[in-house]
């Protein structure tokens, strides 16, 4: 191991509490800032279908009170000190994160420890909050570009959790009550499904005391997991109008989980297929025939299953050609391997866009949180990079050739209604 892997791996720690709680660090001694985040590994897949927007309902919820704080004093215990405060839900873990002066850590690791152990979902709060919720269900319905991928998981997952929309429906949103919300708390948020992760100028044994004074709090205690494995899959292909100018699509299958041996090479694939301005897709379907404005692939990877895609805005009267002309695209890597030349700007692609984000503690605190949950342990970017530099054009052919079948693509159009 070189003297840079060592020294990267000296900065990463990581320690267990006795109620479960994962503590993990990176330390950046050359900043002056921390990143704070308390990952919960619950989200939406963990919901009954009553359920459904439960997570992120909760996620808003838990910032109307806490035992040791009323709403504006959350507010403004970040932002006083030049902070900043928010969190985020999704399919399978919540966060709740703090970012501020490295001086003020022990406040933002309190504060976000606060959110998670002592919420009180005042009564009042819980009725006035379904009517922010369902706003928030109008903004998306009038974005169609965020619409159409709530639809697309639809389309591949069917009536399984990981198929419905994070943020719930109206009529499940609306039949919420205050002892519904604590009972999935406390079965959801127990000490062993959280990980605490900083990233910034932080001393780990601190940060560890910090940690036991906060949890000494819970009185939570492990519950069985009620996450069932994703159902199979079949193609569906879903046609909708919408009040819009332009039509929308989404083509794309079900792919490698995070755990997959292709995951890198799948990553490389991607960003070759749709990852930037010199992809294949922008470069044939915008800059060769002007079809779109917009066009790019995806890439979902989960626990235990994935997707990837590709998103288009497009006149309705070139929705059929553009689809024909996106699969040329992923019919030609299927072919023959892509060129040395290719695989390599891809591979620096992909490196320059992972070290770009690691000069935000932002990102190296989610990158840290997302590690410990899926896999319990570190990648250092060592690590990382040789995983990407060692992807070859044969592992890409053959991964084009296992996952472009166009027969395994679902499809979502959102069309303009005449």
């Amino acid at each position: 191991m070189n003297k840079h892997a060592t020294d990267a791996r000296e900065r990463l720690k990581k320690t267990t509490l006795s109620n479960g709680v994962r503590v993990v660090s990176e330390s950046i001694p050359s900043v002056r800032s921390v990143s704070v985040g308390i990952w919960v590994h619950t989200g939406s897949r963990d919901e009954a279908p009553p359920e459904s927007g439960i997570s992120h309902f909760i996620e808003h919820m838990v910032f109307k009170g806490t035992s040791r704080r009323r709403m504006h004093q959350i507010a403004r215990r970040m932002e006083s000190v030049g902070g900043y405060l928010n969190a985020f839900t999704g399919k399978e873990y919540t966060c709740y994160y703090a970012r501020a002066l490295d001086e003020h850590l022990a406040r933002a690791v309190d504060t976000v420890c606060d959110l998670v152990l002592d919420p009180v979902i005042p009564e009042k709060e819980v009725e006035k909050e379904k009517d922010v919720v369902l706003e928030e269900m109008k903004m998306y319905e009038d974005n169609p570009e965020d619409l159409i991928f709530d639809r697309f998981e639809s389309a591949l997952y069917g009536d399984h959790a990981m198929g419905r929309p994070v943020i719930g429906y109206p009529e499940t949103v609306a039949s919420f009550s205050r002892p519904q919300l604590l009972e999935f708390l406390d079965t959801q948020y127990t000490p062993d499904r959280m990980v605490l992760a900083v990233a910034g100028n932080v001393d780990h044994e601190r940060l560890v005391r910090l940690a036991e004074q906060a949890f000494t709090r819970s009185t939570r205690r492990p519950a069985l997991r009620r996450r069932s494995p994703v159902n199979g899959y079949a193609p569906r292909h879903l046609l909708e109008e919408r009040p819009t100018q332009q039509a929308h699509l989404v083509v794309g299958a079900r792919a490698y989980d995070v755990h997959h041996p292709r995951r890198v090479a799948l990553s490389v694939l991607h960003t070759i297929v749709g990852g930037g301005m010199s992809s294949r897709l922008n470069q044939n379907i915008r800059e060769k025939y002007g079809y779109c404005y917009n066009i790019y692939s995806f890439l979902n990877l989960h626990s235990d299953t994935g997707d990837f895609g590709v998103y288009m805005g497009t006149d309705p009267s070139k929705v059929d050609r553009a689809k024909k002309l996106i699969f040329r695209e992923l019919d030609k890597l299927t072919q023959k391997p892509v060129s040395r030349r290719m695989l390599s700007q891809a591979i620096s692609q992909v490196k320059g866009s992972i070290m770009l984000g690691l000069e935000s503690m932002g990102s190296r605190m989610m990158r840290l949180g997302r590690q410990e949950l899926h896999f319990e342990r570190f990648f250092t970017l060592d690590e990382i990079l040789g995983q990407v530099e060692a992807v070859t054009q044969e592992e890409v052919l053959d991964v084009a050739r296992e996952l472009f079948v166009p027969e395994r693509f679902s499809s979502v159009v959102l069309m303009p209604r005449l």
